[in-house]
Parts: C-alpha cells; structure tokens; sequence
C-alpha cells in the first residue's frame, strides 16, 4: 500500500471529536471550531500612548524649550476612569496611558516633555495633531473576524479572544487516546533489567506525541504477549476513548500479539511502502478506531508523525494539521530503496537552506531521532541522492 493510501485511510477512521465551548484560559494548543468575530472595535476608545497631558494641538503649537507654553491642569484621568471629561480650550488634562483622550483633545504630551506640573504644566515641545493618541478601532473594527476557524490557539490567539471580551471559546474537545504498549520482554525503567529483557520505551513516547499533538494520552504498559491478556486489557477501557494506538506485535513472526488478537476482529493488516515503518495495522475494534504501528521505537515515532499526527490533528479541526515542509540542499549523498518512500532523520539549517542526515536508516537508532530537527522525505522513485541535491523536509 502506498504512503498516500495509508495515511488516507488512517484519516478516513478517525472521527471528529464534538465541539465544546472552554474558557479562554483552558484552550491553549486547541483548534478553533468556529470565526471568532469582535463585537467591538480595539482599542474600544481614543487612548492615550503615553503618561502625560491631553491638550489641543493648537493650544501648544507654538512651545519649545525656549518659548514653553504654560496651560491651567482641570483634570487628571488615570486609566480605568469610564467618565469622560470635556477638554476646554487652552486647558490640560493630565492622563496616563491607556487612559480615555477627553473630548476636545487631539493630542497627547508626553510628560518627559513637560515640567510635570500638577496645578500648572509647562509645556516644552509643540505635539502634532494626533500625537500619542491610538485611535479607536485602528487595531481592530467592530466585526471583523479576528480569529478564523481552523486557527491553533496560541498565547496571541487567547490574549486577543480576551481582548474582544470572549470568556469561552468553540474548540473540538482533544481526542481521547489509549496508547498500548505490549511486550513480554519490557521492563519499567528503573527497575533492573534481566537478561533478554530491555526498558519500555515506546509507550511514554507515542503518549508524549499523542500529548504534542494536542491530543489526550492514556498509557497502558507491560501487556504480556498473550491474547487473552490484550483483550482483558483493551475491554474496560474502550468505552471511554477514541482510539486505541498500539505499537509492536504486528509483524510476519511469531508472538505477533496485537496482529494475533485483532485479526478478523475488524483490524487488517498489511505493508505500506515506506522505510521505516512497513507493517502496519488499522481499523476497528469492537467500535474503536485502532491503528497498530510497529515495534522498533523510530519506526513507531516516525509512523505516527507521517500517518497519526495529522489525522489527528485534523480530526481536532486544525487548518493546517500537517508538518511544517521545506526545501533543503542535502549536505551528503544518501541512498534509499527502491520503491519505497524513505524518511531519514536530519539536522536542517534554515540559514543556510540546508540538511545534514544525522545517522543511519536503521529503525532501531532513536539516539540519532533525538537529536534530529526534521525528517528527509525521500520518494518512491528515488533510489540515490548525491550531495547538492534538493529535498524536502518535514520540520519537527
């Protein structure tokens, strides 16, 4: 099966979480369902941009160091007064920043321009007409879309949802994902290891990409490589989630537990083109979607960035749930197999547009994926890429 095929497919069995509406506060990561449109104007008012006096151009225009201008202070407007005193003629108001510009003013002076009287101000400098004052609405105009569905929700999003009053927000409620990890031979880290055995690895990594994802993750580990123990693993919990992720046990040999418990019972499975990663297993069981990656941990962490990440992430709405890609001149000469889609780890340099493969294409070399910025697609057809070649990266 083809790259392209498989990650259709993954997309076509995962369902869109439900729209919910959460406080600003508890969205960041999330993709907005719905337009966000302001029902007011930012900034809601003429404020000023400086701590210092609110005057009338005109009043002032001709004060410089040598020839101040002294003006009568009526008023002082901190910032948080809701009324709005008028400004008379050849009069100041003492305002703050971000406080309301009086009615009548046209122009702020800052106050390292002034002597900064209290009863009397002298003015040293001549402001211009709309000196200092952030207009109404220049920021953004009452209806307008601020935020658009599809959107991540970053720290900017959220601060400019509260700026425009939102208290909640529309967002696709995070999947629910229980992540499986199956082997007889894993031992908790931390514990000692026996002879044959090796830490769990997997698990705590594919819950972390379910996590950075965006996604929620429910680890169950050390599920012996029996049947029956899958299955009493997997029935309590399959209610409650959305998808189930195993990883290993889905090869051609024996002991193949997840491919021996699942076979028949809605989940298929077969080799997709692609190194690493061939064996692959997706569909539903008792209802849940399931999708069975393999067991060596690059190919399992490199499986869910090209095939789970971005169903994922378009299930939660994401306009844009895939990698960031770009084009970059490969420092050394790699080879791939034919027919095939290749992904190598890679350090990019986006000064120099370039990218170094970092290790080999084994899929047992996780030291070389932690250290890896990106993955180096190479296509089917590609056998061979000599030094100065262009190839696309996908930026981790």
């Amino acid at each position: 099966m083809s790259v392209a095929e498989h990650r259709a497919r993954v997309a076509g069995v995962l369902g869109a979480p439900p729209v919910e509406r959460r406080p600003v506060a508890d969205c960041l990561g999330l993709a907005l369902a719905e337009d966000l449109v302001s029902p007011i104007p930012l900034p809601p008012f003429d404020n000023s941009a400086m701590d210092g006096y609110a005057v009338r151009a005109a009043d002032v225009a001709s004060a410089t160091p040598d020839t101040p201008v002294s003006l009568p202070v009526a008023e002082d407007v901190p910032a948080g007064r809701t009324d709005s005193p008028p400004l008379r003629p050849g009069t100041a108001h003492r305002i703050m920043t971000g406080a309301p510009v009086p009615p009548g003013a046209d122009a702020v002076v800052p106050v390292e321009d002034t002597d900064r009287g209290t009863a009397t101000v002298r003015v040293d400098v001549a402001p211009s007409p709309g000196a200092h004052v952030r207009r109404a609405g220049e920021d953004v105009v009452a209806g307008a879309v601020v935020l658009p569905a599809g959107v991540e929700l970053g720290p900017a999003q959220l601060g400019l949802a509260s700026a425009v009053g939102a208290a909640e927000l529309p967002v696709r409620r995070p999947p629910r994902v229980l992540v499986l990890s199956t082997g007889s031979e894993l031992v908790e880290p931390g514990r000692p290891l026996l002879g044959g055995q090796i830490y769990e690895s997997n698990g705590v990594m594919l819950a972390s990409a379910v996590r950075a994802a965006g996604g929620e993750a429910e680890l169950l580990r050390f599920v012996p490589d029996d049947v029956a123990a899958l299955h009493a693993a997997l029935a309590p919990r399959l209610g409650a989630v959305d998808l189930v992720l195993t990883s290993g046990g889905v090869s051609a040999g024996a002991y193949e537990v997840v491919k021996d418990a699942l076979s028949g019972r809605g989940v298929e499975f077969y080799k997709v083109a692609v190194q690493p990663g061939g064996p692959q297993g997706l569909g539903r069981y008792a209802g849940v979607p399931v999708v069975a990656l393999p067991g060596n941990p690059v190919s399992a962490l490199v499986s869910f960035e090209v095939f789970v990440r971005p169903a994922l992430r378009a299930a939660m709405g994401f306009a844009e749930p895939d990698r960031p890609r770009r084009t970059a001149t490969l420092v050394e000469s790699l080879r791939s197999p034919s027919a095939r889609r290749q992904y190598r780890r890679g350090r990019y340099d986006a000064g120099a547009v370039t990218v170094a493969p970092v290790g080999g294409p084994g899929s047992h070399l996780l030291s070389a994926l932690a250290t890896a910025n990106c993955l180096l697609e190479i296509p089917e057809e590609v056998s061979e890429l000599p030094a100065g070649s262009e190839v696309t990266v996908l930026l981790l």
